[in-house]
């Protein structure tokens, strides 16, 4: 049925429940799973019309920090699906919005499933704040699975 899927994950209490849940669904179908995480391009801070000196945050240095906490936090998803004995494949895309790092991500890696977390907002709050999950949902092509 399945047999690659990806998960976007942030780091966050619901994304391992993703995860874990998707390694089930993984093992199940003996398929293999890509972990995606985006993280935002360098945006200079301002501080009234002022930016501050270089040296306090180059691009180079945000670039490295980013990378280096999306080592980590991809690192620790691939051992919990080593440890469940399902292949997986971590990837860090800087993209400022992430549902199209992850629409993007699962066509070229040619993930046939996308499973992901849902903060389960109702009402004013969905409207207002617009999760990455509904973005997903109203613009992917490849079928997508919500876990809550």
């Amino acid at each position: 049925m399945y047999s690659h899927i990806l998960v976007p994950v942030d780091g966050g209490p619901l994304s391992r429940k993703a995860t874990a849940a998707a390694i089930k669904l993984a093992k199940q179908l003996q398929a293999r799973i890509t972990c995606v995480h985006a993280t935002s391009g360098f945006v200079p801070m301002m501080y009234d019309g002022i930016t501050p000196p270089p040296e306090l945050i180059s691009r180079t240095a945000y670039r490295k920090s980013m990378e280096q906490s999306a080592a980590k936090l991809l690192g620790a998803m691939g051992d919990m699906c080593r440890k469940a004995g399902v292949a997986c494949e971590g990837v860090h895309v800087p993209e400022t919005e992430p549902y199209r790092a992850i629409i993007d991500t699962a066509k070229r890696r040619r993930c046939d499933l996308i499973l992901m977390a849902s903060h389960g907002r109702r009402g004013i709050a969905s409207l207002l704040l617009g999760s990455e999950t509904q973005k997903v949902l109203a613009h992917s092509k490849i079928p997508v699975i919500v876990h809550r």
